[in-house]
Protein backbone atom coordinates (compact mmCIF):
# COMPACT_ATOMS: atom_id res chain seq x y z
CA UNK A 1 0.00 0.00 0.00
CA UNK A 2 1.24 3.24 -0.76
CA UNK A 3 1.36 5.21 2.24
CA UNK A 4 2.28 9.47 3.27
CA UNK A 5 4.36 10.09 6.21
CA UNK A 6 5.56 12.75 8.02
CA UNK A 7 8.47 11.51 10.17
CA UNK A 8 10.79 14.06 11.76
CA UNK A 9 9.25 17.03 9.54
CA UNK A 10 9.64 15.44 6.31
CA UNK A 11 7.43 13.47 4.18
CA UNK A 12 8.22 10.22 2.78
CA UNK A 13 5.86 8.68 0.50
CA UNK A 14 6.33 4.83 1.12
CA UNK A 15 4.78 1.54 -0.04
CA UNK A 16 4.20 -0.41 2.76
CA UNK A 17 3.45 -4.21 3.01
CA UNK A 18 -0.42 -3.87 5.07
CA UNK A 19 1.34 -6.29 7.83
CA UNK A 20 4.54 -4.37 8.34
CA UNK A 21 5.05 -2.39 11.57
CA UNK A 22 5.51 1.31 11.98
CA UNK A 23 8.56 -0.02 14.02
CA UNK A 24 10.02 -2.06 10.56
CA UNK A 25 9.29 0.59 8.45
CA UNK A 26 10.92 3.21 10.60
CA UNK A 27 14.27 1.10 10.45
CA UNK A 28 14.52 -0.54 7.67
CA UNK A 29 12.29 1.41 4.97
CA UNK A 30 13.95 4.52 6.28
CA UNK A 31 16.96 3.96 7.98
CA UNK A 32 15.88 5.47 11.60
CA UNK A 33 17.67 2.61 13.62
CA UNK A 34 17.67 4.44 17.23
CA UNK A 35 14.23 3.39 16.81
CA UNK A 36 15.05 -0.16 18.78
CA UNK A 37 13.48 -3.49 18.64
CA UNK A 38 13.11 -5.14 21.96
CA UNK A 39 10.34 -7.89 23.00
CA UNK A 40 8.05 -6.71 19.86
CA UNK A 41 5.37 -7.05 21.89
CA UNK A 42 4.85 -3.17 23.60
CA UNK A 43 6.10 -4.25 26.53
CA UNK A 44 9.62 -3.11 26.51
CA UNK A 45 9.26 0.42 25.41
CA UNK A 46 12.61 0.39 23.38
CA UNK A 47 10.58 1.19 20.45
CA UNK A 48 9.10 4.25 21.44
CA UNK A 49 8.08 7.26 19.02
CA UNK A 50 5.82 10.41 19.38
CA UNK A 51 2.96 10.33 17.24
CA UNK A 52 1.16 13.58 17.08
CA UNK A 53 2.99 13.95 20.32
CA UNK A 54 1.74 11.24 22.25
CA UNK A 55 4.51 8.51 22.86
CA UNK A 56 3.71 5.27 21.40
CA UNK A 57 4.98 1.52 20.69
CA UNK A 58 5.84 1.50 17.14
CA UNK A 59 6.05 -2.44 17.32
CA UNK A 60 2.72 -2.35 17.97
CA UNK A 61 1.20 0.20 15.46
CA UNK A 62 1.04 -0.82 11.68
CA UNK A 63 2.71 1.16 9.03
CA UNK A 64 -0.04 1.63 7.38
CA UNK A 65 -2.45 3.14 10.28
CA UNK A 66 0.43 5.94 10.55
CA UNK A 67 -0.53 7.55 7.49
CA UNK A 68 -0.93 11.31 7.59
CA UNK A 69 0.33 11.72 11.34
CA UNK A 70 3.07 12.99 12.49
CA UNK A 71 6.21 10.76 13.84
CA UNK A 72 8.95 11.77 15.59
CA UNK A 73 12.03 9.59 16.26
CA UNK A 74 15.11 10.58 18.42
CA UNK A 75 16.75 11.50 14.96
CA UNK A 76 14.17 14.53 15.01
CA UNK A 77 15.16 15.62 18.16
CA UNK A 78 18.88 17.50 17.28
CA UNK A 79 18.84 20.32 15.67
CA UNK A 80 20.35 20.82 12.35
CA UNK A 81 23.50 21.32 13.19
CA UNK A 82 23.68 18.33 15.40
CA UNK A 83 23.31 19.93 18.96
CA UNK A 84 21.63 17.70 21.12
CA UNK A 85 17.96 19.17 22.29
CA UNK A 86 17.00 19.58 26.45
CA UNK A 87 16.24 16.29 26.94
CA UNK A 88 19.13 14.45 25.12
CA UNK A 89 21.74 16.94 27.01
CA UNK A 90 20.13 16.09 30.32
CA UNK A 91 20.51 12.26 30.03
CA UNK A 92 23.91 12.66 28.88
CA UNK A 93 25.05 15.04 32.01
CA UNK A 94 23.09 12.76 34.75
CA UNK A 95 24.37 9.87 33.49
CA UNK A 96 21.17 8.67 32.31
CA UNK A 97 21.75 6.11 30.04
CA UNK A 98 24.25 2.70 30.19
CA UNK A 99 24.25 0.76 27.43
CA UNK A 100 21.28 3.28 25.18
CA UNK A 101 19.21 0.55 24.17
CA UNK A 102 16.32 1.94 26.00
CA UNK A 103 17.55 5.93 26.09
CA UNK A 104 15.51 6.65 22.49
CA UNK A 105 12.47 5.47 24.04
CA UNK A 106 13.32 7.08 28.00
CA UNK A 107 13.80 10.32 26.01
CA UNK A 108 10.73 10.32 23.50
CA UNK A 109 8.61 9.13 26.53
CA UNK A 110 10.09 11.81 28.69
CA UNK A 111 9.09 14.82 25.65
CA UNK A 112 5.55 13.49 25.93
CA UNK A 113 5.48 13.74 29.42
CA UNK A 114 6.89 17.33 29.66
CA UNK A 115 4.59 18.47 26.83
CA UNK A 116 1.95 18.12 28.98
CA UNK A 117 3.46 18.60 32.33
CA UNK A 118 5.98 21.05 32.67
CA UNK A 119 6.27 20.82 36.22
CA UNK A 120 6.45 16.83 37.41
CA UNK A 121 7.32 15.68 40.69
CA UNK A 122 9.34 12.73 40.64
CA UNK A 123 6.13 10.26 40.99
CA UNK A 124 4.75 12.17 37.64
CA UNK A 125 8.03 10.79 36.25
CA UNK A 126 7.90 7.31 37.11
CA UNK A 127 4.70 6.89 35.94
CA UNK A 128 5.53 8.48 32.56
CA UNK A 129 8.52 5.99 32.11
CA UNK A 130 6.68 2.75 33.99
CA UNK A 131 6.59 1.52 30.57
CA UNK A 132 9.99 1.34 29.71
CA UNK A 133 12.27 -1.13 30.88
CA UNK A 134 15.75 -0.17 31.29
CA UNK A 135 18.30 -3.35 32.28
CA UNK A 136 21.49 -1.21 33.38
CA UNK A 137 20.62 2.23 35.51
CA UNK A 138 18.16 1.53 37.94
CA UNK A 139 16.20 4.19 36.78
CA UNK A 140 17.11 6.62 39.69
CA UNK A 141 19.98 8.93 36.51
CA UNK A 142 16.90 8.64 33.79
CA UNK A 143 14.59 10.27 37.07
CA UNK A 144 16.98 12.91 37.41
CA UNK A 145 17.77 13.51 33.96
CA UNK A 146 13.86 14.32 33.05
CA UNK A 147 13.97 16.67 36.15
CA UNK A 148 17.02 18.54 35.34
CA UNK A 149 15.03 19.01 31.63
CA UNK A 150 11.94 20.21 32.83
CA UNK A 151 13.48 22.92 35.01
CA UNK A 152 15.83 23.61 31.98
CA UNK A 153 12.66 23.75 29.92
CA UNK A 154 10.81 26.32 32.45
CA UNK A 155 13.43 28.59 32.56
CA UNK A 156 14.48 28.82 29.04
CA UNK A 157 11.01 28.89 27.36
CA UNK A 158 11.65 25.83 25.56
CA UNK A 159 9.70 22.52 25.00
CA UNK A 160 11.52 20.79 23.25
CA UNK A 161 11.67 19.15 19.91
CA UNK A 162 11.92 23.23 18.24
CA UNK A 163 8.95 24.09 19.84
CA UNK A 164 8.94 27.40 21.77
CA UNK A 165 6.86 28.94 24.49
CA UNK A 166 5.53 31.77 22.85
Amino acid sequence: MKTELTVNGRTHVVEIEPRTTLLDVLRDGLGLTATHAGCEHGVCGACTVLVDGEAVRSCLILGVQADGLDIRTVEGLTSGDGTLDIVQDAFCETHGLQCGYCTSGMILAAHALLRVNATPDEEDIREAISGNICRCTGYQQIVEAIALAAERMRTSNVLGAGEVVK
